[in-house]
């Protein structure tokens, strides 16, 4: 989901090669990889969002998915 980031591209793909690197390590397919992922944001939606910006927050992070895997 490349966007604007205030973050140093090298940052970006190096954390995101870690991800990735260990949910293949074990061997999670992409049902699980999912799950996984999801419960990340949940986790970081609550713990790092205050109760009143959550909801919205998620709706934003759901657009911009949706808007990545089509293409736009």
């Amino acid at each position: 989901m490349p966007q604007q980031s205030r973050y140093k591209n090298d940052q970006f793909e190096a954390l995101m090669n870690d991800v990735i690197l260990t949910l293949e390590k074990n061997e999670a397919d992409r049902d699980l990889s999912l799950m996984v992922l999801g419960n990340v944001i949940t986790h970081i939606l609550n713990t790092q969002v205050a109760p009143e910006n959550r909801e919205t927050m998620a709706d934003q992070f759901a657009n911009v998915l949706k808007k990545s895997v089509q293409g736009k």
